[in-house]
């Protein structure tokens, strides 16, 4: 399931930095504009304490946690809908992915560049926003000059996505983004997700501090939730260069002292990476054998042929049944035996909704 979530940014606010926390890869770092230039990408291991509690219980051969992919995609600026810096290159980068992880810098530094000479993280957003708009409107329009003869017709399919991107446009023009839009019907959602719009992409800005706002935060994070207070967002309060730090640290024990004393009980990056997952409508379904405990990802509302087939296609191909045991089932009864015996293990068919923690076992015939 390659869902993708794309680090955002003006040059120069930590895109890269914040790349390099949590990834393997490691992308260039540098105080300069466009230091990044073709867009990097990441595979992200989800942390979850539910596969250790698995782990301890089924002591199988080898765990395997989930993954998100992330990329690092080249600063934006003013002008970029038009094609100035990279512009071109980041707003095609960008539709390729699912979600969004805006950073905005919070925290003054005279010894790292800011693009446009100050600090003001709303007006770096704005920056952003605006030419991500100025993108989808133009999208829109073109869509528009297409279907209007058609509508013509009469036909009441083209009627309705005429209507849509009439709000849509009157939405953008607004300096709004698509995301406050919701399309109703199975078919016009359709059409609307197949515009592929920049802005209706779902959205984290995370704002980065320096270390002694890592906690409460500073006055640069209010003046950001401020303004994003009638969004659907999320916001996330990260000081990069010290995740930065942190995982340059080669033990568990002196990475756990370091946060002991910025007063932190995870590292930031742990938290971003599920809210990521979070972003991307995501959820875990787990296997559990001797063999292998295992977390898989499914979207939020996957049946479980769907579940299934995220295994192997066959599975879901040949489909019969999948037994179901309740993560919290498992770990108070303490077995997969004992959890029969207390009569707990659901046997559920082809319209079984997914929950998240699910313990699945499928049965299937090819």
């Amino acid at each position: 399931m390659a869902l993708k979530c794309g680090i955002v940014g003006l040059p120069n606010v930590g895109k890269s930095t914040l790349f390099n926390c949590l990834s393997n890869a490691k992308a260039q770092s540098a105080n300069f504009p466009f230091c990044t230039i073709e867009p990097n990408l990441g595979t992200i291991t989800v942390p979850d304490s539910r596969l250790t509690k698995l782990e301890e219980l089924v002591h199988p051969e080898k765990v395997v946690p989930t993954t998100i992919e992330i990329v690092d995609i080249a600063g934006l600026v003013k002008g970029a809908s038009k094609g100035e810096g990279l512009g071109n290159q980041f707003l095609a980068n960008i539709r390729e992915t699912d979600a969004i992880i805006h950073v905005l810098r919070c925290f003054e530094n005279d010894n790292i560049v800011h693009v446009d000479g100050s600090v003001n993280p709303v007006r770096d957003k704005e920056v952003i926003d605006t030419e991500l708009q100025l993108k989808d409107l133009e999208t829109v329009e073109n869509k528009l000059k297409s279907l209007v003869r058609a509508a013509k017709s009469g036909d009441k399919a083209i009627v309705r996505q005429v209507d849509l991107l009439n709000e849509l446009k009157a939405k953008l023009e607004e300096g709004k983004s698509a995301r406050e839009v919701q399309p109703e019907g199975e078919e016009i959602e359709k059409f609307y997700k197949g515009l592929q719009l920049l802005t209706a992409k779902p959205i984290l800005y995370v704002c980065n501090v320096d270390e002694a706002s890592a906690k409460e935060g500073n006055a640069y994070v209010e003046k950001v939730r401020e303004a994003v207070k009638n969004e659907d967002a999320e916001i996330l309060v990260l000081a990069v260069a010290v995740e930065a730090d942190i995982a340059e640290l080669d033990s568990y024990e002196e990475k756990q002292m370091f946060l002991e004393d910025l007063g932190l009980d995870e590292p930031g990056v742990s938290k971003l990476i599920v809210s990521a997952y979070k972003l991307l409508n995501l959820q875990t379904y787990f296997t559990a054998g001797v063999k292998e405990v295992r977390a898989w990802t499914v979207k939020v509302g996957a049946t479980a042929p769907q579940a299934a087939g995220v295994i192997h296609t066959d599975f879901e191909k040949g489909f019969i049944r999948a037994e179901v045991i309740k993560y919290n089932d498992f770990v108070s009864l303490g077995s997969e035996s004992k959890v029969k015996e207390a009569g707990k293990l659901g046997v559920e068919g082809k319209e079984y909704v997914v929950e998240d923690g699910d313990i699945m076992h499928f049965r299937f015939n090819v």
